[in-house]
């Protein structure tokens, strides 16, 4: 049997709120561990576990985005009972757009907000060549070079080998993807960015302006790739100062 797709450190059943938040590659829901705690209190985290890593280590992992969305539709629907949001880091942030997309195809309730962190908008192709079938060496080697050095995972030899099956598999979901136009969601969008990040740069940053009818943030964080780890608690302050204005009209 493996374990729950959802974690939830802090249940709160008095919650008017739920934040579904998506890991970046390779990563699991651990990497959102210490956030209820920093939080409005009237939020509810609810983690995603993906296969291939954590309580879920023995299950295979997706390699296409489109099988996973579609399972993921499946997961969050017993949880759709009351508003929310989803947040999403990286190749999270691709997931939990294309599961909002989703949800309205399935006439299913969506987000009344997206976050999305460090993933240039969907319809932009992407820049640089896939790597996730390159031999080990160089896919590491690539991996340090286009993420920076920052990821303390990848200074565990260890601790790649363990993973290297989920970060291809992550990889492949990502360089796999094949933008569909689509009418732009019906939801506020707000993107975080990090300021020096070498992946994703300010204007990729800001063409995900396209993707909603309604309003669209940016807001730039000190730190690379990974600020939601280096800057954790400057990108906290500044989430938690949008989650107060998607809650003040919450009965």
């Amino acid at each position: 049997m493996g374990g729950s797709w959802l974690v939830r450190w802090s249940r709160n059943p008095k919650a008017r709120f739920r934040l579904f938040c998506f890991p970046h590659a390779g990563a699991g829901a651990s990497a959102f561990k210490s956030w209820p705690g920093q939080l409005p209190l009237e939020v509810e985290i609810c983690a995603v576990q993906l296969p291939g890593r954590e309580t879920k280590l023995r299950e295979a992992p997706f390699t296409d985005l489109t099988g996973l969305v579609q399972k993921l539709a499946e997961v969050v629907s017993p949880y759709l009972d009351k508003q929310f949001g989803f947040f999403g880091h990286s190749m999270g942030g691709l997931v939990s757009f294309e599961l909002a997309r989703r949800l309205r195809s399935e006439r299913k309730p969506g987000p009344v907000r997206l976050f999305i962190s460090a993933h240039r908008a969907p319809q932009l192709p992407d820049p640089d060549a896939p790597i996730h079938e390159l031999p080990d060496a160089a896919f590491l080697a690539d991996l340090r070079m286009l993420y920076g050095t920052a990821h303390n995972g990848w200074q565990d030899a260890e601790l790649i080998e363990l993973y290297l099956p989920v970060l291809r598999a992550d990889l492949a979901v990502c360089e796999t993807y094949a933008y569909a136009t689509d009418d732009p969601l019906d939801c506020p969008i707000t993107v975080y960015g990090g300021l020096e990040d070498p992946k994703v740069n300010r204007e990729e940053l800001a063409a995900w302006r396209v993707q909603t009818r309604c309003a669209f943030d940016l807001r730039m964080i000190p730190g690379n790739h990974f600020f939601p780890q280096t800057a954790e608690s400057f990108l906290l302050q500044s989430l938690g100062q949008d989650l107060k204005q998607v809650l003040s009209p919450i009965p």
